[in-house]
Protein backbone atom coordinates (compact mmCIF):
# COMPACT_ATOMS: atom_id res chain seq x y z
CA UNK A 1 0.00 0.00 0.00
CA UNK A 2 3.06 2.24 0.86
CA UNK A 3 4.25 1.77 -2.72
CA UNK A 4 1.01 2.35 -3.99
CA UNK A 5 0.35 5.61 -2.45
CA UNK A 6 3.76 6.70 -3.30
CA UNK A 7 3.02 6.19 -6.91
CA UNK A 8 -0.51 8.23 -6.60
CA UNK A 9 1.40 10.79 -4.99
CA UNK A 10 4.29 11.38 -7.01
CA UNK A 11 2.34 11.17 -10.85
CA UNK A 12 0.04 14.06 -9.25
CA UNK A 13 3.08 16.21 -8.62
CA UNK A 14 4.27 15.22 -11.82
CA UNK A 15 0.90 16.24 -13.71
CA UNK A 16 0.58 19.76 -11.32
CA UNK A 17 4.16 20.62 -13.17
CA UNK A 18 3.55 19.17 -16.42
CA UNK A 19 0.48 21.57 -16.80
CA UNK A 20 2.50 24.34 -16.70
CA UNK A 21 3.10 24.70 -20.49
CA UNK A 22 0.79 22.91 -21.42
CA UNK A 23 -2.07 23.00 -19.77
CA UNK A 24 -5.64 21.51 -20.35
CA UNK A 25 -4.66 17.63 -20.86
CA UNK A 26 -7.82 15.03 -20.41
CA UNK A 27 -8.78 11.22 -20.71
CA UNK A 28 -5.27 10.10 -19.16
CA UNK A 29 -4.45 6.47 -19.21
CA UNK A 30 -1.40 4.88 -18.18
CA UNK A 31 -0.40 1.60 -20.17
CA UNK A 32 -1.16 -1.83 -18.04
CA UNK A 33 2.97 -2.35 -17.44
CA UNK A 34 2.95 1.26 -15.96
CA UNK A 35 5.64 2.80 -18.55
CA UNK A 36 3.55 5.03 -20.67
CA UNK A 37 0.65 7.29 -20.38
CA UNK A 38 -1.17 8.04 -23.23
CA UNK A 39 -3.60 11.96 -22.97
CA UNK A 40 -5.41 14.04 -25.52
CA UNK A 41 -4.25 17.31 -26.02
CA UNK A 42 -5.93 20.06 -28.18
CA UNK A 43 -7.78 16.91 -29.63
CA UNK A 44 -5.04 14.30 -30.68
CA UNK A 45 -3.69 11.96 -28.65
CA UNK A 46 0.02 12.45 -27.07
CA UNK A 47 2.22 9.41 -25.70
CA UNK A 48 5.03 10.15 -22.71
CA UNK A 49 7.11 8.03 -20.74
CA UNK A 50 5.41 7.55 -16.92
CA UNK A 51 8.92 8.86 -15.75
CA UNK A 52 8.40 12.18 -17.41
CA UNK A 53 10.00 13.39 -20.42
CA UNK A 54 8.65 14.86 -24.35
CA UNK A 55 5.29 13.75 -25.26
CA UNK A 56 4.98 11.83 -29.03
CA UNK A 57 2.08 13.09 -30.86
CA UNK A 58 -0.25 9.76 -31.71
CA UNK A 59 -3.13 11.37 -33.96
CA UNK A 60 -2.83 14.00 -36.09
CA UNK A 61 -6.03 14.83 -37.33
CA UNK A 62 -8.74 18.33 -37.18
CA UNK A 63 -10.88 15.75 -35.68
CA UNK A 64 -10.97 15.42 -31.65
CA UNK A 65 -9.57 11.98 -30.87
CA UNK A 66 -10.24 11.13 -27.08
CA UNK A 67 -10.89 8.35 -24.65
CA UNK A 68 -8.40 6.20 -25.31
CA UNK A 69 -7.61 2.62 -23.54
CA UNK A 70 -4.96 0.27 -23.71
CA UNK A 71 -5.09 -3.40 -24.47
CA UNK A 72 -4.05 -5.45 -22.34
CA UNK A 73 -1.16 -6.59 -23.78
CA UNK A 74 -0.79 -2.49 -23.76
CA UNK A 75 0.12 -3.29 -27.71
CA UNK A 76 -3.26 -1.16 -29.12
CA UNK A 77 -5.65 1.45 -28.31
CA UNK A 78 -8.79 1.83 -29.09
CA UNK A 79 -10.09 5.84 -28.97
CA UNK A 80 -13.03 7.87 -30.18
CA UNK A 81 -12.89 10.37 -32.89
CA UNK A 82 -15.70 12.04 -34.74
CA UNK A 83 -13.77 12.21 -38.04
CA UNK A 84 -16.66 11.22 -39.98
CA UNK A 85 -19.14 13.50 -37.97
CA UNK A 86 -20.18 11.57 -35.22
CA UNK A 87 -17.52 9.61 -32.65
CA UNK A 88 -16.87 6.71 -34.15
CA UNK A 89 -14.83 4.21 -32.40
CA UNK A 90 -10.82 3.34 -33.35
CA UNK A 91 -8.30 1.32 -33.02
CA UNK A 92 -4.39 1.73 -33.63
CA UNK A 93 -0.97 0.63 -32.56
CA UNK A 94 0.13 2.09 -29.19
CA UNK A 95 3.33 3.24 -30.66
CA UNK A 96 1.11 5.53 -33.55
CA UNK A 97 0.54 4.97 -37.26
CA UNK A 98 -2.68 4.33 -39.29
CA UNK A 99 -5.91 3.99 -37.55
CA UNK A 100 -8.48 1.79 -38.25
CA UNK A 101 -12.42 2.25 -37.75
CA UNK A 102 -14.03 -0.08 -36.14
CA UNK A 103 -17.99 1.08 -36.06
CA UNK A 104 -20.09 3.06 -38.40
CA UNK A 105 -23.20 4.21 -36.24
CA UNK A 106 -24.32 7.44 -36.74
CA UNK A 107 -24.76 8.32 -32.75
CA UNK A 108 -21.52 8.66 -31.06
CA UNK A 109 -19.71 5.61 -29.12
CA UNK A 110 -17.56 5.56 -26.36
CA UNK A 111 -14.78 2.67 -25.75
CA UNK A 112 -14.56 1.39 -22.16
CA UNK A 113 -11.39 -1.12 -22.51
CA UNK A 114 -11.07 -3.96 -24.37
CA UNK A 115 -12.39 -7.52 -23.47
CA UNK A 116 -10.33 -10.06 -21.30
CA UNK A 117 -8.76 -11.82 -24.38
CA UNK A 118 -8.00 -8.89 -26.10
CA UNK A 119 -10.00 -9.92 -29.01
CA UNK A 120 -12.90 -7.50 -28.46
CA UNK A 121 -13.18 -3.51 -27.95
CA UNK A 122 -16.17 -2.81 -25.16
CA UNK A 123 -17.96 0.48 -25.25
CA UNK A 124 -21.36 2.64 -24.81
CA UNK A 125 -23.65 3.56 -27.56
CA UNK A 126 -27.35 4.52 -27.37
CA UNK A 127 -28.37 2.33 -30.95
CA UNK A 128 -31.06 0.04 -29.20
CA UNK A 129 -32.78 -0.84 -26.38
CA UNK A 130 -34.52 -4.47 -25.69
CA UNK A 131 -37.72 -4.55 -26.91
CA UNK A 132 -38.71 -5.74 -22.98
CA UNK A 133 -37.00 -3.30 -21.25
CA UNK A 134 -38.72 -0.99 -19.26
CA UNK A 135 -36.13 1.63 -19.95
CA UNK A 136 -37.10 5.04 -22.22
CA UNK A 137 -34.93 5.40 -25.08
CA UNK A 138 -32.68 8.43 -25.27
CA UNK A 139 -29.26 9.10 -25.89
CA UNK A 140 -28.25 10.11 -22.05
CA UNK A 141 -28.62 6.26 -20.94
CA UNK A 142 -26.34 4.31 -23.69
CA UNK A 143 -26.25 0.60 -23.66
CA UNK A 144 -23.07 -1.64 -23.98
CA UNK A 145 -21.43 -3.41 -26.93
CA UNK A 146 -18.30 -4.83 -28.30
CA UNK A 147 -16.86 -5.31 -31.77
CA UNK A 148 -13.58 -7.36 -32.79
CA UNK A 149 -10.56 -5.12 -32.75
CA UNK A 150 -10.36 -6.51 -36.35
CA UNK A 151 -13.57 -5.31 -37.02
CA UNK A 152 -16.73 -6.33 -37.94
CA UNK A 153 -20.31 -6.92 -36.39
CA UNK A 154 -21.16 -5.55 -33.36
CA UNK A 155 -22.57 -7.26 -30.59
CA UNK A 156 -25.13 -6.12 -27.69
CA UNK A 157 -23.79 -7.09 -24.16
CA UNK A 158 -26.87 -5.63 -22.34
CA UNK A 159 -29.15 -2.62 -22.25
CA UNK A 160 -28.31 -1.76 -18.86
CA UNK A 161 -26.67 1.62 -18.78
CA UNK A 162 -23.17 0.67 -17.78
CA UNK A 163 -20.19 3.37 -18.13
CA UNK A 164 -16.35 3.07 -17.88
CA UNK A 165 -16.53 -0.79 -17.96
CA UNK A 166 -13.26 -2.38 -16.82
CA UNK A 167 -13.34 -5.81 -17.16
CA UNK A 168 -11.21 -8.94 -14.90
CA UNK A 169 -8.70 -10.93 -16.05
CA UNK A 170 -10.59 -14.02 -16.44
CA UNK A 171 -13.63 -12.20 -18.36
CA UNK A 172 -16.06 -13.17 -15.71
CA UNK A 173 -16.75 -9.92 -14.18
CA UNK A 174 -17.02 -6.48 -15.12
CA UNK A 175 -17.29 -3.08 -12.94
CA UNK A 176 -18.86 -0.42 -14.07
CA UNK A 177 -20.44 2.81 -12.57
CA UNK A 178 -24.27 3.34 -13.95
CA UNK A 179 -25.91 6.24 -15.27
CA UNK A 180 -29.87 7.02 -14.37
CA UNK A 181 -29.90 10.25 -16.01
CA UNK A 182 -28.50 12.91 -18.53
CA UNK A 183 -26.51 14.58 -15.43
CA UNK A 184 -23.56 17.06 -16.89
CA UNK A 185 -20.13 14.95 -15.89
CA UNK A 186 -18.26 17.79 -14.99
CA UNK A 187 -20.73 18.88 -12.52
CA UNK A 188 -19.60 19.06 -8.53
CA UNK A 189 -20.62 17.95 -5.78
CA UNK A 190 -24.16 16.61 -7.32
CA UNK A 191 -26.72 15.06 -4.93
CA UNK A 192 -29.46 13.61 -6.30
CA UNK A 193 -31.57 10.68 -7.31
CA UNK A 194 -29.33 9.86 -10.21
CA UNK A 195 -25.88 10.43 -8.93
CA UNK A 196 -23.74 7.38 -10.19
CA UNK A 197 -22.86 3.79 -8.68
CA UNK A 198 -20.31 1.24 -8.42
CA UNK A 199 -22.02 -2.44 -9.87
CA UNK A 200 -20.27 -5.89 -10.35
CA UNK A 201 -21.89 -8.13 -12.88
CA UNK A 202 -21.19 -11.54 -13.29
CA UNK A 203 -21.36 -13.26 -16.66
CA UNK A 204 -21.48 -17.07 -14.87
CA UNK A 205 -25.38 -16.10 -13.62
CA UNK A 206 -26.08 -12.66 -15.17
CA UNK A 207 -26.76 -11.37 -11.91
CA UNK A 208 -25.81 -7.16 -11.11
CA UNK A 209 -24.79 -5.99 -7.42
CA UNK A 210 -24.62 -2.73 -6.55
CA UNK A 211 -21.72 -1.98 -4.49
CA UNK A 212 -21.37 1.50 -3.13
CA UNK A 213 -24.49 3.33 -1.47
CA UNK A 214 -22.68 7.33 -1.17
CA UNK A 215 -25.91 9.21 -2.37
CA UNK A 216 -23.13 11.49 -4.15
CA UNK A 217 -21.27 10.78 -7.30
CA UNK A 218 -18.72 7.56 -7.23
CA UNK A 219 -17.49 6.79 -10.71
CA UNK A 220 -14.76 5.13 -12.74
CA UNK A 221 -13.76 1.86 -10.82
CA UNK A 222 -10.44 -0.18 -10.98
CA UNK A 223 -9.37 -3.80 -10.37
CA UNK A 224 -7.03 -4.01 -7.46
CA UNK A 225 -3.82 -6.17 -9.32
CA UNK A 226 -5.50 -9.52 -7.04
CA UNK A 227 -9.08 -8.53 -8.38
CA UNK A 228 -10.24 -8.89 -4.69
CA UNK A 229 -10.64 -4.88 -3.92
CA UNK A 230 -11.07 -1.63 -6.43
CA UNK A 231 -10.41 1.81 -6.63
CA UNK A 232 -12.51 4.45 -7.36
CA UNK A 233 -13.45 8.14 -7.98
CA UNK A 234 -16.06 9.62 -4.95
CA UNK A 235 -16.93 13.04 -3.58
CA UNK A 236 -17.99 11.45 -0.48
CA UNK A 237 -14.88 13.92 0.98
CA UNK A 238 -16.73 16.74 -0.68
CA UNK A 239 -14.21 16.74 -3.45
CA UNK A 240 -13.56 13.54 -5.82
CA UNK A 241 -10.94 11.67 -4.07
CA UNK A 242 -9.22 8.09 -4.56
CA UNK A 243 -11.20 5.30 -2.34
CA UNK A 244 -10.45 1.83 -2.20
CA UNK A 245 -13.01 -0.52 -1.28
CA UNK A 246 -14.00 -4.64 -1.63
CA UNK A 247 -15.44 -6.36 -4.68
CA UNK A 248 -18.10 -7.87 -2.78
CA UNK A 249 -19.08 -4.77 -1.13
CA UNK A 250 -18.31 -5.65 2.33
CA UNK A 251 -16.67 -3.55 4.33
CA UNK A 252 -16.23 0.47 4.33
CA UNK A 253 -14.66 2.94 2.04
CA UNK A 254 -11.02 3.87 2.15
CA UNK A 255 -9.94 7.05 1.35
CA UNK A 256 -6.64 7.34 -0.09
CA UNK A 257 -6.14 10.75 -1.61
CA UNK A 258 -7.68 13.99 0.19
CA UNK A 259 -7.42 16.87 -1.65
CA UNK A 260 -9.72 19.79 -0.86
CA UNK A 261 -10.22 22.17 -3.54
CA UNK A 262 -9.57 20.73 -7.14
CA UNK A 263 -11.51 17.23 -8.21
CA UNK A 264 -9.30 13.70 -9.10
CA UNK A 265 -10.23 13.01 -12.49
CA UNK A 266 -9.47 10.14 -15.05
CA UNK A 267 -8.56 7.44 -13.10
CA UNK A 268 -6.47 4.37 -14.75
CA UNK A 269 -4.12 1.76 -12.95
CA UNK A 270 -1.40 -0.13 -14.79
CA UNK A 271 1.62 -2.03 -12.65
CA UNK A 272 0.34 -1.30 -8.90
CA UNK A 273 0.08 2.12 -10.02
CA UNK A 274 -2.70 4.71 -10.24
CA UNK A 275 -2.74 7.38 -12.73
CA UNK A 276 -4.77 10.99 -12.31
CA UNK A 277 -4.70 14.19 -13.85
Amino acid sequence: MKKLLFAILLFLTTISYGQEAPRWMRSVTISPDGSQIVFTYKGDLYKVSSAGGAATQLTFHEAHDHMAVWSKDGNSIAFASDRYGNFDVFVMSANGGQARRLTFHSTNESPYSFSADGKNVIFGAARLDAVNHRQFPTGSQPELYAVSAEGGRVDQLMTTPAEYVQVSNDGNMMLYHDKKGGENIWRKHHTSSITRDIWLYNHTDKTHKKITSFEGEDRQPIFSADEKSFFYLSEESGSFNIHKMAVNGNGKSEQLTNFKLHPVRFLSSGNNILSVC
